[in-house]
């Protein structure tokens, strides 16, 4: 009987470390440590597949010394506006961040450096027409969200900037497009001609 309770404690003390160790990080939980600017001016356009970001990063000073002890990565995001998350569930904003949906796109990840981090991102041809900031995270050595930093102010109001997707076809796409409908119009005109030519030889006969 006694092996049964000890056992039972010891499950209940695992499923405890457990849910300590993976508890979910929430945004509101985080400092502001990091100091992030990108390139993008203020209601700047940039187009996908064509243009480029440079993203800077640093730990802000202001904070006591040690408090990024536990910092080992820092992860940079591209992030929905609210103007661009208005009526689409599936850019909604969630304080936990693993449900959260505001920062879908990585732009890099790299190991932890208080300070000279630079990098410079051609935006993917995959980005849709949206409006953007820019956002980093620093995790620590279990890849959890640990800090933030993030162009934008805290109702993400300014220094925001739009990207306009591709849309339509591509050009290589019409070309391979009038192609094919040259060579079916050629191909029906061949096929018409040969048979009023049998049509001809049969009626000669």
């Amino acid at each position: 009987m006694a092996g049964s309770y000890f056992l039972v404690a010891s499950l209940l003390v695992l499923s405890c470390l457990a849910e300590t160790c993976c508890a979910t990080v929430t945004f509101s939980s985080l400092q502001r440590t990091l100091v992030v600017t990108a390139s993008p001016s203020q209601g700047q356009v940039l187009k996908a597949g064509e243009d480029q970001i440079t993203v800077t990063w640093s730990y802000n000073r202001s904070f006591p010394t040690g408090t990024d002890s536990s910092y080992k990565m820092v992860k940079v995001k591209l992030c929905y506006a609210p103007v661009s998350q208005l009526d689409r569930a599936w850019r909604k904003t969630e304080d936990k961040l693993e449900k959260d949906k505001t920062c879908q796109f990585t732009i890099v990840k790299k190991p932890y450096s208080p300070s000279n981090n630079s990098f410079t991102w051609t935006v993917e041809r995959n980005i849709p027409t949206a409006t953007y900031f820019v956002r980093a995270y620093a995790l620590d050595a279990h890849d959890a969200e640990a800090a933030y930093g993030q162009t934008t102010d805290s109702r993400k109001a300014a220094n925001l900037f739009g990207l306009e997707g591709i849309t339509g076809r591509h050009a290589s796409l019409d070309i391979a497009s009038a192609c094919f409908s040259a060579i079916s119009v050629l191909s029906l005109l061949g096929f018409f001609y040969m048979d009023k030519r049998k049509a001809k030889m049969a009626q000669q006969k």
